[in-house]
């Protein structure tokens, strides 16, 4: 592929909810412009983009993917996105390296919530966005219906181009509302059209919607609107200038129609991404940061030193793939760059187009390209290449927390060996799984944003790293506190015929107040104990403080005071002391009536309207308590406080209850008291899983 300016370069998101035909679009792209010699299909597994084995099994976009193609003298790089809860952060995270998006709806199922996220997604970053209404050949297709949705959830801005000749089987092409004709479809995937006058029965709506479209036009510029409004008329000039303008400017957003699948309307729809949308060196600077943290600001164009932003990595023929943004400035093959997020240098090799899984060499690349290269040491997704002598910072894209995770355990030695490495580069290709160790459980987390997230995770561990593992419910952390205050002796000796043990303490309990912790108070006078041993009490509290007397569960909010004890000249020592305390501790915490804290979260669960109310139900019936809700557009927000152990597996629950239209974030609030019917439970639980572990 030849090398293009700035000028001539366009990055185009395919973005919209999962099954509105994002990959079909993207395919059908590559086919028109001739990078592939047959129309890949998701149904088919013959896709360029969804190319992984758990996406053709699943039949949708797993992680992002990116294509290239060449048309009208430009370049359009595409970058084709999931749309499915589970992986939308991905497709969040790639916008950042996109100039417009195609927002893409089904004609017969509307507007997804993941689409109206999306659509917010792009209102942050204030990119131009096209809507393509797909599978118009479809049954249920309703152009009249699905644009009355589209503009009362994403924008009363977006505007209809064109006018379907047709709908569901008897579709057959569209009418150009500014130039008034009529392009009519082959029906053989070979994407060919004839252009004719439009039909006579679609004369009515074609005026109303040319004059929809002429006045959103005018809008764009005040001398276009004063002439609209004396003339009722702009000429084609006008209109064209004044079309790109709107759009740059994010006051109009056109609406296409067309079958991805079957390569029916695509072909307008790429004259307007070459002609209409905007180049990269055509859109505001982008600030990032400097070092010391001072905020700078960039233009987007050749004369800049090189900034790249990193948007995806993933596993390629010939090692890890990085693909990235060239925000600025302009990069050669075996350059050396900085990466600033780790401070190290990587040497960039050879430069690489990708489509798919295919890639082909390139000298150079240039601001507002999307270029890949391979064997990076220590670049990952979300990471920041430049210029050495011009360090900047992309900004941060916040990750989202976690909706369910899972114990994660190797099935054997072998596996136990290779799963830390294997997991950290996983984790290094998608920044939204996340890995940990539970203090309090020990139980290793593998942490995601749905249960397919991780269980494909899983999968991929075993098919690419050949490392098993099994993935269980994880234990709740909870932990044991007192409600009383209490005292008790602690007295540790003993004689074994030689020097013996002895150590004497009185301590004293106390509640603290919830998130408090743990405080000791030395209140010895006299010498009672001694100050050297001091230390050693304290040590033999917290030591005990980690497990608790009713179910084996950290102590928490606990004050514990010395308050006096007895020594022996010859036997005392640091250890009697220790198990004194430990002793003194437990004795006192039996007075003290110990209860078991549970973990409560804060969610923000957002579903259909219509499924409020059986959210709210299953809520209540999970202990949950509802602190509020609030309806925008068709989704409706609840916040919840509801306890941990009610919501481990809540994410696959929600997706049954709202069939994968719900989503919810969480967040630890506060610890409370186990309600008294469930103790015995929660204690038993526990009593199991350490019996369990004693067998191991």
């Amino acid at each position: 592929m030849k090398k293009y300016e700035s000028k001539d370069i366009r990055n185009l998101a395919m973005v919209g909810h999962k099954g509105a035909g994002k990959t079909s679009l993207a395919d059908a792209f590559l086919f028109d412009g001739k990078i592939t010699t047959r129309l890949g299909s998701v149904d088919h597994k013959t896709s360029t983009f969804d190319t992984e084995p758990e996406e053709m099994d699943r039949g949708m976009t797993i992680a992002t993917a990116v294509g290239t193609i060449e048309w009208k003298k430009h370049k359009i790089n595409i970058i084709d996105t999931p749309g499915d809860g589970n992986f939308i952060f991905d497709t969040r995270f790639s916008m950042s390296a996109a100039d417009a998006a195609a927002v893409v709806v089904s004609a017969p199922d509307g507007v997804g919530v993941q689409t109206e996220r999306v659509w917010e997604r792009a209102e942050e970053l204030g990119i131009p966005r096209v809507v393509f209404v797909n599978k118009m050949d479809r049954e249920r297709a309703n152009p009249e219906k699905v644009m009355a949705e589209i503009q009362s959830l994403l924008s009363n801005d977006v505007i209809p181009v064109q006018i379907p000749i047709g709908r569901e089987a008897a579709f057959e092409g569209v009418v150009d509302v500014l130039s008034g004709k009529a392009h009519l479809f082959e029906k053989d995937g070979s994407g060919t059209m004839k252009t004719t006058d439009a039909p006579a029965d679609l004369a009515d709506a074609l005026a109303s919607a040319r004059e929809a479209l002429m006045e959103k036009i005018a809008e764009s510029d005040d001398e276009l609107l004063e002439k609209y409004l004396e003339t009722g008329e702009l000429s084609e000039v006008e209109a064209q200038a004044g079309f790109a303008k709107a759009i740059r400017a994010g006051t109009l957003f056109p609406a296409f129609f067309g079958s991805a699948t079957h390569n029916l309307g695509i072909q307008p729809l790429m004259d307007f991404v070459a002609d209409s949308l905007p180049a990269p060196n055509e859109l505001p600077a982008i600030t990032g940061q400097i070092p010391d943290g001072e905020e700078v600001s960039r233009e987007r164009n050749e004369s800049e030193p090189f900034w790249g932003f990193v948007f995806k990595t993933f596993d390629a023929q010939g090692g890890t793939l990085t693909v990235f943004r060239v925000m600025s400035g302009s990069l050669t093959s075996d350059s050396l760059m900085q990466n600033i997020n780790t401070d190290t240098e990587e040497r960039i090799g050879s430069l690489l187009l990708i489509n798919g899984k295919k890639q082909e060499q390139v000298s150079s690349a240039t601001a507002g390209d999307i270029v890949g290269v391979l064997k990076l040491k220590r670049t990952a997704t979300g990471h920041t290449l430049c210029d050495k002598k011009a360090p900047l910072l992309f900004p941060a894209i916040a990750l989202p927390p976690p909706v369910i995770s899972y114990a994660v355990k190797a099935k054997s030695k072998d596996d136990e060996d290779k799963l830390g490495n294997s997991l950290h580069r996983m984790l290094s290709e998608d920044p939204t799984l996340r890995l940990s160790r539970h203090e309090d459980t020990h139980d290793y987390l593998l942490s995601g944003m749905g249960a397919p997230h991780v269980e494909i995770a899983v999968g991929r561990l075993k098919r690419r790293f050949g490392v098993d593992v099994t993935l269980e419910q994880p234990k709740v952390p909870y932990r044991e506190t007192i409600t009383r205050k209490a005292e008790a002796q602690g007295k540790h000796t003993k004689q074994t015929g030689g020097r013996g043990q002895y150590g004497d303490v009185w301590l004293e309990l106390a509640p603290q107040p919830r998130s408090a912790g743990f405080e000791f108070e030395n209140r010895i006078k006299g010498g009672a104990v001694p100050q050297g041993f001091i230390p050693a009490v304290e040590k033999g509290v917290i030591e005990t403080l980690t497990k608790g007397i009713l179910a084996g569960y950290p102590v928490v909010d606990i004050k514990v005071a010395l308050y006096d004890g007895s020594y022996h000249d010859v036997d005392s020592s640091e250890m009697a002391f220790k198990r004194a305390a430990s002793k003194g501790f437990k004795a006192a915490m039996e007075k003290a009536k110990p209860i078991i804290l549970e973990p409560v979260y804060d969610m923000e669960i957002v579903v259909p309207e219509d499924k409020m109310g059986d959210i709210i139900g299953d809520l209540n019936s999970r202990r949950g308590r509802v602190q509020g809700m609030e309806t925008k557009g068709r989704r409706s927000i609840i916040k919840a406080q509801v306890p941990l152990a009610e919501i481990l597996m809540y994410s696959p629950d929600l997706d049954s209850r709202t069939g994968g239209r719900g989503t919810f974030i969480m967040e630890l609030s506060h610890y409370q008291e186990v309600p008294s019917q469930f103790v015995d439970k929660v204690i038993a639980a526990n009593k199991s899983g350490d019996e369990e572990e004693d067998k191991d």
